[in-house]
């Protein structure tokens, strides 16, 4: 039970950042994709550390090995991951992005195998080749253009942020707090604020001055700050930390079935025979994948988004 629980959590990460789509197109200033992810990014991992603070009754910076640690996985799971995520989606479209996006599940078996000597299990392998076949029924058209930029970037942010997965399975959460969860707030939010340090420069640099917001503007980035960024992290970085990375990765294979069907429900785009098909497929493929494996997995040392219907956020 606890382990349904657990995977249960972890699937509402992607669950919203499959809102994110409908978010960007209806409540964002037009093409600014990079403030998009930057004020996502630092703003929630700052309020983290202050949650954190509060918690403890102290600041609770990184120590140690979690320095440089953190600021890895900062620029894995956030910094590079958006910047390269958000160079794919206005590059490819939407339904080639979905397709790599969903061979992460493969890569992290690679990774989790090369760096952690965990071999994947047979049901995630499965729902994983199931998966895949479910999101390109779900998001690919007949017609299709290619970019080489767009696919180097739409494959590297899947690769990066397969990395990040492991790493953070193998690491785990940092020590000396009173609990696990406040650990995976403190954790959460390091990453959060070194990948929103490094997107700043960048957005100024290539976007130039802040725009003016209207409060359609600002309440769709508090969502994306507070819900699709803060609580998405959180309960995402808690899967990664203790379950399998495979069985996380199947996961996200949520977030495109959650942004067709709000597509379908809230911008009158229709979902034909096939793609409901792909859909219950990829459902089909979640449940598969993540399910338990029969050998219990290792206990983690104690030491230790999507801009089209198809996209990861």
């Amino acid at each position: 039970m606890r382990d349904f629980r657990l995977v249960a959590f972890t699937a509402v990460a992607p669950a919203l950042w499959g809102t994110t789509y409908l978010v960007t197109t209806e409540f964002l200033p037009a093409n600014r994709p990079l403030l998009a992810a930057a004020v996502r990014a630092l703003p929630a991992g700052l309020l983290l550390i202050a949650t954190v603070a509060l918690l403890a009754g102290r600041l609770a910076l990184p120590k140690h090995a979690w320095w440089w640690r953190s600021a890895l996985l900062g620029f894995l799971n956030i910094g590079l991951f958006f910047a390269l995520l958000f160079v794919g989606a206005y590059r490819l479209p939407g339904g080639v992005a979905a397709v790599l996006g969903a061979l992460g599940p493969f890569v992290v078996a690679a990774l989790a195998y090369l760096l952690l000597r965990e071999r994947p299990g047979g049901r995630a392998m499965l729902g994983a080749v199931i998966g895949v076949v479910g999101v390109a029924l779900l998001v690919l058209r007949s017609t299709v253009a290619l970019d080489a930029i767009g696919l180097a970037a739409a494959a590297g942010g899947m690769v990066v942020m397969s990395l990040g997965t492991v790493l953070g399975r193998r690491w785990g959460a940092p020590e000396g707090f009173a609990n696990r969860s406040t650990a995976l707030l403190a954790l959460t939010g390091w990453q959060l604020t070194w990948g929103g340090l490094l997107l700043v420069p960048f957005m100024f640099l290539i976007e130039g001055a802040l725009p003016s917001f209207t409060l359609t503007n600002l309440g769709g980035y508090a969502y994306l700050t507070l819900v699709g960024t803060a609580l998405a992290y959180v309960l995402w970085f808690r899967g990664v930390t203790t379950l399998a990375p495979t069985r996380v990765t199947v996961l996200a294979l949520l977030s495109p079935v959650v942004a067709a069907v709000l597509g379908w429900a809230a911008l009158g785009q229709s979902l034909s025979p096939g793609q409901l098909l792909g859909a219950a497929a990829v459902l089909g493929a979640i449940l598969l994948g993540a399910s338990r494996p029969r050998r219990s997995e290792p206990p983690v040392a104690p030491t230790a988004e999507p801009l089209a219907p198809a996209r990861r956020a």
